[in-house]
């Protein structure tokens, strides 16, 4: 299984990258957990626009989501080969219509179920090609969650954006790697059920026995080296800050 960082700023895009994105590949199947503000254009450096098998939101926030108005564009209106077919596009409850809201102008209501196929996510267990998806509801203003992704007896967790809950800590336990938001400094935002800090992240893969840590989704305005310094000073394993491009095998 191999995961590629597509882009990790938290809250709206950095210099350096792009909102929420993250790539994730097995067996030539190609599914994207989250898609935010800037990513369409930075995963056609990594794929095609027409590669993916499957897309999953986490939440209906903009910087996870916004950029799948761009990808209907790119399916609805292909210049060549004519529409795209619907691919499984799994979010919260009521995506289509946050997503069709967003775009605004849209050809009818249903035109962007002719080239997504939405189901809507619920805590649980569902296969995609060869990839197993464990879903959990985190903590967040909003229907959020997580994912652990399976294959091949290797597995990653992605947090989403979540406060400190103990669903990403039974999701995690024993994860190869956990890709874990860290928005906040710790003694710095104090706001309950929104955001990880860098302790918090740490504390988190200390409990679960994660074997890597990327702390990711870090605003612009926040000291990323606090946050990994934070995050080490709690959880011994490998830990290291997430960044555009990076590719983990697993």
């Amino acid at each position: 299984m191999k995961l590629t960082v597509v882009g990790c700023s938290g809250s709206f895009p950095s210099t350096e990258s792009a909102c929420s994105s993250y790539l994730v590949e097995a067996d030539g199947y190609r599914i994207l957990l989250d898609m935010g503000n800037g990513a369409l254009g930075e995963l056609q450096r990594h794929i095609g626009l027409y590669d993916l098998d499957a897309v999953l939101l986490s939440h209906l926030h903009p910087d996870h989501c916004i950029d799948m108005c761009g990808y209907f564009v790119a399916r609805y209106y292909r210049h060549e080969g004519g529409r795209a077919d619907a691919i499984p596009v799994y979010g919260p409850e009521g995506t289509e219509r946050r997503l069709v809201t967003a775009y605004g102008d849209v050809p009818h209501e249903a035109c962007m179920s002719e080239v997504f196929d939405f189901r809507t996510l619920a805590p649980g267990t569902f296969s995609l090609g060869p990839l197993t998806i464990r879903t959990a509801r985190v903590s967040h203003p909003v229907e959020a969650f997580a994912f652990r992704v399976e294959h091949d007896g290797s597995a990653l967790v992605y947090s989403g954006d979540t406060g400190p809950c103990e669903a990403l800590s039974e999701l995690s336990r024993g994860a190869d790697l956990l890709l874990c938001e860290a928005s906040f400094t710790h003694g710095k935002e104090d706001i309950p059920d929104l955001h990880l800090n860098g302790l918090e992240a740490g504390q988190t893969a200390a409990r679960a026995a994660v074997g890597r840590l990327v702390l990711t989704h870090i605003p612009p305005w926040t000291d990323p080296l606090t946050n990994l310094r934070d995050a080490r000073s709690v959880y011994d394993g490998p830990a290291e800050l997430a960044r555009a491009g990076a590719v983990y095998e697993l």
